[in-house]
């Protein structure tokens, strides 16, 4: 794959994003979105184990059940994406999500909520969230239009991602003690309609896509969008380290939640607050990103920032000491992890975009979906499973060793020794 600067040659610079309006508007809703989705993310584990004694092993599978979805249908949710116009689809899906998560304190205020109902709610939104994740990136290369924009979007977007992680969980623990992990889910459901609301004020034509004029059948367009991605030396290593790291990310916040709660009976607001702070890292890591990425070899920001966030799990394992002493130490190992991501973010998706035609863009996404977020729902049932059987401490004391493992397939990467984005991507076969 030949690699160019992220500006053409001799060429002008287009018009900021700060005045394309439709892509402002969707990063609004998609920014409100995230932030709600933070607060689901920790209360709905909370109310598992606070409303219902729920023990490690089905704290786990609540997570794992939020995430499988994206094992089993994004592959066939992301041909879907390839035929439709996304932005429907998106509508659609967030209008689920909200009536789903609005339900929750509505039977919990009625007392007929029980855990097995909450293990349904959270699987269902799961997969609306499937079909909403692999649409979004696939719908804004519509609104942002030249891909020497991508990069300024990804940044954008990654700057949402890290701004919900630094407000969510603070925002989650406020919430939760104010008024239980159920009710707080509200904020989640509202977030949605927000998103819903801005989709709709999007004025920028959506083209009809290619794959609805063509007939052709569903799984020779899952080996295609397969091929896609295992066959591009990049791609393909995007996406198998994205899954180790989901793996470990998902595997540490879950035990880690449960060290919190369960060893050093750390409340809701105080375990917000360590996310909270944290998270700070992230909005820095994607605020940086494109001066970073200008200024450094694009394969050496991807490595720098990838081991940041897999050699940061080792400092909670090491956190000793006085208890301030010890929170002091998991804020600066989830910020160090939280920073490489924010960085890296953007680094990730603007390879994937610049590398994928419109065509290809929905089952390349649903193939990285699959994946990625595949790796955290396992994680999720690994982080379980580990506690379970080797108590919080000793779980995070493996899930770290296996995270600062992977580092080495990533020095060995392709991606690490790119210099720069690719040129256009080539055509679907």
């Amino acid at each position: 794959m030949t690699a160019v600067g992220t500006r053409a040659a001799g060429g002008t610079a287009p018009d900021s994003l700060w005045r394309n309006g439709d892509f402002l508007k969707f990063w609004f809703g998609e920014t409100l979105s995230l932030l709600g989705a933070q607060v689901t993310n920790l209360a709905l584990p909370l109310t598992a184990i606070t409303a219902f004694g729920a023990t490690d092993e089905q704290v786990g599978f609540l997570r794992f059940l939020q995430l499988v979805p994206y094992l089993g249908l994004a592959l066939v949710l992301g041909v879907w994406v390839d035929r439709a116009r996304r932005r429907r689809l998106m509508l659609g899906a967030n209008l689920v999500r909200m009536v789903l998560l609005a339900l929750v304190p509505v039977l919990y205020w009625t007392g007929t909520l029980d855990l097995t109902l909450l293990l349904a709610v959270a699987c269902a939104v799961g997969v609306a969230s499937v079909l909403f994740d692999v649409s979004w990136m696939s719908y804004v290369p519509t609104l942002v239009r030249d891909p020497e924009r991508y990069v300024e979007a990804g940044a954008k977007m990654g700057m949402s991602s890290s701004a919900a992680d630094v407000a969510g969980p603070g925002l989650a623990g406020l919430l939760v003690a104010a008024v239980t992990a159920p009710v707080a889910l509200v904020a989640n459901a509202f977030s949605c309609l927000v998103s819903v609301v801005s989709l709709l004020l999007i004025r920028t034509p959506e083209p009809r896509p290619v794959s609805a004029t063509v007939r052709r059948r569903v799984p020779a367009e899952l080996r295609a969008g397969l091929r896609w991605v295992l066959r591009n030396p990049v791609l393909r290593s995007l996406a198998l380290i994205g899954f180790c790291c989901n793996f470990s990310m998902v595997t540490v916040w879950t035990v880690f939640l449960l060290y919190g709660t369960r060893d050093l009976h750390l409340g809701p607001t105080a375990i917000g607050g360590v996310f909270a702070t944290a998270s700070v890292g992230g909005l820095i890591g994607a605020a940086i990103s494109r001066t970073v990425i200008r200024r450094f070899r694009l394969g050496r920001v991807y490595l720098v920032a990838q081991s940041a966030l897999l050699l940061g799990p080792l400092l909670i394992v090491l956190a000793a000491g006085p208890r301030p002493v010890m929170v002091g130490m998991f804020v600066f190992s989830f910020f160090t992890s939280y920073l490489g991501l924010g960085v890296a973010g953007v680094v990730i998706v603007s390879l994937r975009q610049a590398g994928t035609p419109q065509s290809m863009m929905g089952r390349m996404t649903a193939v990285f979906r699959t994946l990625l977020f595949g790796g955290g729902a396992l994680g999720g049932l690994s982080a379980g499973l580990l506690s379970g059987r080797l108590g919080a401490h000793g779980a995070l004391t493996v899930a770290a060793a296996g995270s600062a493992a992977v580092v080495i397939t990533l020095a060995l990467s392709p991606v690490s020794r790119l210099t720069g984005l690719p040129t256009e991507p080539p055509a679907e076969t």
